[in-house]
């Protein structure tokens, strides 16, 4: 498995604070998985660390899957995932007495990307399944150049993956020839530096690269959030039970009025 995207974020040293959190040893907050939400739980981060400068939190990335598991495991407090926890996850965190507990703390749109010297217009959702599974070859077959497809995915570890695979692939078997990525950014940059190129990314991951619309619907906050656009979800911070201590103050802060203007500044939906 590739190795995480790690991001230590340091905070000032204060004399007193309010919370009762502050008053002890337990004011670091650790936060791994979904590079999807990585750039909300990063701006989010640096953010609470300002207005609660006792604080201490951590970000690290690794995928969806790595965040449910770290939960599970308890070796973090907070997992970020950008797809619901799966049935043998909870099975699995109940073995070990774990409560896993996602909170929706925004949402966001699978985008579909292209090499910007690429003339094709859209696609549909047929198109796309028949690409990602191998029976389209070339450009050409979808009204663009006589250029192979070089196909771009996140890897297993990936709620992003587990999202496309179900709502774009719905049961065909992903291309062998598809090139894994661990990151959403990866993705982008393949993308944008390879003619040919396609791959799918969070909304926040959309510079230097085309955007293709699906069945004629670009993927941005009125289509995820009227349902329009087919392949929106929402995305999740797991803890063990409810969000308590630092970590509910963190999360409530995501949630507040400005946590979901920074949710929107770095290029997501936010909730209302």
């Amino acid at each position: 498995m590739a190795a995480a995207i790690a991001i230590m974020l340091l905070a000032p040293v204060v004399t007193a604070w309010n919370f009762p959190w502050a008053q002890k040893s337990d004011n670091k907050l650790s936060l791994v998985g979904s590079t999807t939400v990585l750039p909300i739980a990063q701006k989010a981060a640096e953010e609470f660390m300002k207005i609660n400068p006792k604080a201490d939190v951590s970000v690290s990335g690794g995928g969806s899957g790595v965040g449910i598991a770290a939960v599970i495991d308890s070796s973090c407090d907070i997992g970020d995932s950008s797809r619901p926890i799966k049935s043998k996850e909870i099975v699995s965190a109940k073995q070990k007495g774990v409560n896993a507990v996602g909170t929706v703390i925004a949402k966001d749109g699978v985008a579909i990307i292209v090499n910007n010297d690429n003339k094709v217009d859209g696609l549909t959702l047929a198109q796309l399944k028949g690409i990602y599974s191998g029976e389209i070859k070339k450009w050409s077959q979808v009204g663009g150049s006589n250029d192979p497809i070089v196909i771009v995915s996140r890897d297993t570890a990936s709620g992003t993956f587990e999202v496309f695979n179900e709502k774009v692939l719905n049961g065909a078997k992903l291309s062998e020839s598809s090139l894994m990525l661990a990151s959403n950014k990866e993705v982008q940059e393949t993308v944008a530096k390879t003619p040919g190129a396609i791959g799918y990314v969070g909304l926040a991951y959309l510079q230097g690269v085309k955007e293709l619309p699906l069945d004629g619907v670009l993927g941005n906050k009125a289509s995820v959030l009227d349902g329009s656009y087919k392949i929106g979800r929402p995305l999740f911070m797991y803890t063990n039970g409810e969000p308590s201590g630092l970590a509910k103050d963190f999360i409530d802060y995501i949630l507040s009025d400005a946590g979901q203007k920074l949710v929107e500044d770095v290029g997501y939906v936010a909730l209302k």
